[in-house]
């Protein structure tokens, strides 16, 4: 339901923050559901990512001040909202000078794209990722960010009615190949392996089949990080890929890292300022989006539920 609530009083270490843009991620999706594992007390407000511009700062606040751009710090910040006060912890200060639609979608997916990319593997210029799911907003930022860095990338997508312009698009931003699922089990595949190198990363947001068909291609003694599980499927994994090529399988959860590393303000900066470098080179743009009014936020929820959509719905706030 779309309610009036008083905005709070505003506390020595509050800030006064008037919501500009907030995505709809799956995540928010399945926190209303009531089946992710970090669920905000109720009454509560959907929305875990979003930028606002600070309006007012309580005498306590240090690091903030009034026209200053936020974004949460942390998942259940309820960002699906006009204008909120939240405690200045909650709160990380990012620049203007990156597009509105670009600080909206910051904090989640290109975050755990840049993680995921930096922290299971020592990837170098030449080397490749395989990912599935490459049209999410995490795909689109892995492209990109591996793009930056001389990474490449295979790209995994479902088999759709428009699937030249998905290609197009992914080529766009910079992916070196695109296949879809059902490809990944062609020898065809061989050839892709003559210009570019196995993949030592396997980045995994689907699960079943497709995870299992994808491993296939992982180099002996790579790493499969998952971060999803779009199809409700479990990963299946053959035991010959432990036993004659040592694959590692492992986990990742944004939300986690960012607990483990709430104290570790330089290590979340220096990822921050090097996400927003590459936006202001132009070598990381927002996911294509489509913005809607509060007031619609029925159909917004709506189309982000419905299969094959490569947009990302953003209330306007």
């Amino acid at each position: 339901r779309l309610k009036n609530l008083e905005v709070p009083k505003l506390g020595d270490c509050d800030v006064h923050v008037k919501m500009l843009a907030a995505p709809i991620n799956p995540a928010d999706i399945n926190m209303i559901q009531g089946t992710y594992p970090l669920l905000s007390p109720l009454p509560a407000v959907g929305g875990n990512e979003g930028v606002g511009e600070v309006q007012e700062v309580g005498r306590r606040v240090a690091a903030l001040k009034p026209g200053d751009w936020v974004i949460p710090a942390d998942a259940g910040l309820g960002t699906w909202r006009t204008r909120g006060v939240f405690p200045e912890e909650t709160l990380l200060k990012v620049p203007r000078d990156i597009p509105v639609l670009c600080a909206a979608t910051l904090s989640v997916n290109p975050c755990t794209a840049f993680r995921v990319l930096a922290d299971f593997e020592s990837l170098a210029p030449g080397d490749s990722v395989i990912q599935n799911a490459a049209n999410s907003g995490v795909g689109q930022a892995v492209i990109q960010i591996a793009r930056a860095s001389g990474i490449k990338t295979i790209n995994v997508v479902r088999d759709r009615p428009d699937l030249p312009k998905l290609v197009e698009r992914l080529m766009a931003l910079g992916a070196d190949h695109v296949v879809t699922e059902e490809m990944l089990r062609k020898p065809e595949m061989k050839d892709i392996f003559k210009s570019t190198p196995r993949p030592r990363l396997a980045l995994n947001c689907v699960g079943g089949k497709s995870t299992t068909d994808m491993l296939r291609h992982l180099q002996p003694k790579g790493t499969m990080v998952t971060y999803g599980g779009m199809a409700k499927q479990p990963v299946m994994v053959p035991v010959s890929a432990f036993i004659f090529r040592d694959v590692r399988l492992r986990g990742f959860w944004m939300t986690q890292w960012r607990r483990e590393h709430a104290r570790d303000r330089e290590g979340v900066a220096a990822m921050m300022d090097t996400l927003c470098q590459l936006i202001r080179q132009g070598q990381l743009t927002a996911p294509a989006c489509t913005e809607v009014p509060l007031q619609d936020y029925r159909a917004a929820l709506e189309a982000s539920m419905k299969p094959f959509v490569s947009s990302k719905q953003i209330l306007l706030l």
